[in-house]
C-alpha cells in the first residue's frame, strides 16, 4: 500500500480545506431535524490511528489515514414498510469543501468503507456511502426474495438517493456550512448507481465519474447467462479449459491483433480494428485436442465475441472483445456459473429459488425488461436536466477493453444513445458535458496488463494508486477541475505498476483516450506515455 506521505499529499493536491473538524466536534456531534434519519454513532479517528472496519461487503485495515469523524446513520427508506438503510459519512478534519459519494458493486449490501478510506477522506472529501438497504456480499441475492420488492427498490435507487440527501445535511451541520460541490465515483453496479442518479435525481451531484457501468441491468444479466451457456456445462463439446484460454487462445489473439496499433506489447489498444479468426487454431487430424480447438469450440467463440441478438433481432448486449483472454475464463465463460446473473433471475425475476441457467429463454428476457425489478435500469438517454444550463453537471465515463464481466460495447452503446438523443432533440454538444474514456487491456474496473491506475475506485485499494493527484493522472481531480474551472479532460494518463502493485515500481504509463479516439504508438520509449498519441478512431 502507499505510505503515509502519499495520503498526506492527496488533500493538498485536490483542494484547500474549506472548514475543519476536530475530536471535540465529533464527540459532541448531534443531528438536528433530519426527518427519517437517526444518528447511531460518531467515532473519531486521529491521524495515523488504526482504522479496522469491516462489513459483509467491504473492509479497511489501515493506519495511515488523516484525522476524520466516522458518522453512522440509519435512514428510514419506507416508513410504511419499516425498511431502512445504513449509511456512513466520513468527515475529515482537513475538509476541502466537497462531498464525494462512492458506489457499491454487484448485489452487495455494505457501506463501501474501502473507498471512503482510500479515496474520499485522504483527498479531503467528506465521504458518503450506503449499504443499499441490506447486508450481503457482491454475489448474494438471497436478500431480495422471493418477493422482497421493497428491499429491491432500496437497492435499485432509493437508498443511494436518500443517503446523498442525508449526507449533505450531515456535512452542513458538522462543518456548520454547506458543501460547495457534490461528486460521485463508482464502477460496475456503482457505475449504474451513478447513471441512475444523473437520470432521475440530477440535482444530487455536480460531477459524476462512472466506470464499466452495469446500467442496463436487465440485459446485462440476460447476457451473462447467455455467455455462460456458450460454454456450459464443462462436460459439453463447446467448453474450453482455463489452459486453453491462457495458452492457446491468448497467444493467438495477440499474434493476430497486437501490432495493429503499431506496437507488439501484449495490449490491443482498440480491439475493434482486428477481426480475430479462431479458425487458425482448428485441430488437424490426429492432433491432441488439448492443444487446438474443435469446430464446436470455434462456433462457441464466434458467439462469445459477437453482439447478442435474440431471434426476433432484439439487441441484447455487446460481446467480449479480443485482448482479455487471460481473464475471460474467470469471468463468464469458465466452469463456474456467474452467481449474480443466476441470483437475479432466482430472486428478482422468477421468484423461484430452484431456477437454473439452463431455464433461461427469450421469454424471460422480455419479462425482466417488463418488470425492471427495483427500477434498476439506468438507460434513459435524456440527461438534459443534469447537463442543461440550469444545472450544468459534468459526466466522465470509462471502461476497460478487456472487461470480463461487462462488455465494453455497453459503455459505447449508452454514450451513443445519449449522443443521438441530444442531436435529435437539442442543440447541446455532448463533448461539453459528457466524455467517455477507454483503457486498453484493463479488466473489470481495474487490473489487467494495462495503465489501469488513474484514481478511480478499486484501484488504490488494490495497491494501484494514481501516479499523481493532479487532473492529468487522477480522474477525480479531472472531474473537479471540469466542474469548478471549466477545463474538460481530453486525455488522462494511467500507470501500470509491475504485477499491479505500486511496491514493485512503475512498469509503464499510457494516455487514456477520449472516445472516439484511440491510442497509437508513435515510436520511442514504449514505457512512456509521451510515445503515444490519441488519434481518430480507425475502427
Amino acid at each position: 500500500m502507499p505510505s503515509s506521505p502519499f495520503f498526506v499529499l492527496l488533500g493538498l493536491v485536490v483542494g484547500v480545506a474549506a472548514a475543519g473538524g476536530s475530536e471535540s466536534a465529533c464527540s459532541n456531534f448531534t443531528l438536528v431535524d433530519i426527518p427519517n434519519v437517526d444518528l447511531t454513532a460518531a467515532t473519531y479517528f486521529a491521524a495515523n490511528a488504526l482504522v479496522n472496519i469491516s462489513n459483509a461487503y467491504s473492509s479497511i485495515d489501515e493506519s495511515n489515514l488523516p484525522a476524520f469523524c466516522r458518522v453512522e446513520l440509519v435512514i428510514t427508506t419506507n416508513a410504511t414498510a419499516g425498511s431502512s438503510a445504513l449509511t456512513e459519512v466520513w468527515l475529515p478534519d482537513d475538509w476541502n469543501g466537497r462531498v464525494l459519494t462512492v458506489g457499491n458493486g454487484g448485489m452487495a449490501g455494505g457501506v463501501t468503507v474501502t473507498e471512503l478510506g482510500h479515496v474520499a477522506v485522504p483527498q479531503g472529501f467528506a465521504g458518503v456511502s450506503t449499504n443499499t438497504g441490506h447486508d450481503g456480499g457482491t454475489n448474494d441475492g438471497a436478500w431480495a426474495g422471493p418477493h422482497n420488492d421493497n428491499a429491491i427498490v432500496d437497492w435499485g435507487y432509493r437508498a443511494v438517493h436518500l443517503s446523498v440527501l442525508a449526507g449533505k445535511e450531515v456535512v452542513k451541520q458538522y462543518y456548520q456550512t454547506p458543501a460547495n460541490k457534490s461528486y460521485y465515483l463508482g464502477c460496475s453496479n456503482g457505475g449504474r448507481q451513478g447513471l441512475k442518479e444523473v437520470q432521475d435525481f440530477p440535482e444530487d451531484f455536480d460531477g459524476v465519474v462512472v466506470g464499466s457501468p452495469a446500467n442496463w441491468w436487465t440485459h446485462l444479466q440476460a447476457w451473462s447467462i447467455h455467455m455462460n451457456l456458450n460454454t456450459e456445462p464443462s462436460t459439453s463439446p463447446h467448453f474450453m479449459t482455463e489452459d486453453m484460454w491462457q495458452n492457446i487462445l491468448a497467444p493467438e489473439v495477440m499474434r493476430q491483433c497486437d501490432e495493429y496499433d503499431g506496437l507488439a506489447d501484449g495490449i490491443i489498444n482498440d480491439p475493434r480494428t482486428c477481426s480475430f479468426r479462431p479458425e487458425t487454431l482448428t485441430c488437424r487430424p490426429g492432433q491432441d485436442t488439448t492443444t487446438c480447438l474443435t469446430t464446436d469450440q470455434i462456433s462457441a467463440l464466434h458467439r462469445i465475441y459477437a453482439d447478442y441478438y435474440e431471434a426476433d433481432q432484439t439487441y441484447v448486449f455487446g460481446g467480449y472483445y479480443p485482448g482479455g483472454e487471460k481473464r475471460y475464463y474467470s469471468g463468464l465463460v469458465g466452469k463456474t456459473q456467474f452467481k449474480i446473473g443466476r441470483a437475479y433471475f432466482q430472486f428478482m425475476v422468477t421468484n423461484d429459488t430452484t431456477w437454473e441457467i439452463h431455464d433461461y429463454n427469450a421469454t424471460l428476457l422480455a419479462l425482466t425488461d417488463k418488470l425492471d425489478p427495483g427500477q434498476a435500469n439506468a438507460i434513459n438517454p435524456n440527461i438534459t436536466a443534469f447537463i442543461g444550463p440550469e444545472h450544468n453537471g459534468k459526466l466522465i465515463q470509462y471502461f476497460g477493453w478487456a472487461d470480463e464481466l461487462i462488455s465494453p460495447g455497453n459503455a459505447i452503446h449508452y454514450y451513443e444513445t445519449v449522443h443521438q438523443f441530444l442531436r435529435a432533440n437539442t442543440h447541446l454538444n455532448i463533448n461539453d458535458f459528457y466524455r467517455l474514456f477507454s483503457v486498453p487491456g484493463m479488466n473489470h474496473c481495474h487490473g489487467g496488463q494495462a495503465a489501469n491506475a488513474f484514481g478511480s475506485v478499486e484501484q488504490a485499494s488494490n495497491n494501484s494508486p494514481p501516479l499523481s493527484l493532479d487532473a492529468e493522472h487522477n480522474i477525480l481531480a479531472a472531474i473537479v477541475r471540469w466542474v469548478e474551472e471549466g477545463v474538460a479532460p481530453d486525455t488522462l494518463t494511467g500507470v501500470y505498476y509491475h504485477d499491479n502493485d505500486v511496491a514493485n515500481g512503475v512498469g509503464f504509463t499510457r494516455p487514456l483516450c477520449r472516445y472516439p479516439y484511440n491510442l497509437r504508438y508513435l515510436g520511442g520509449d514504449p514505457h512512456s506515455a509521451k510515445s503515444f498519441k490519441c488519434t481518430f478512431n480507425q475502427a
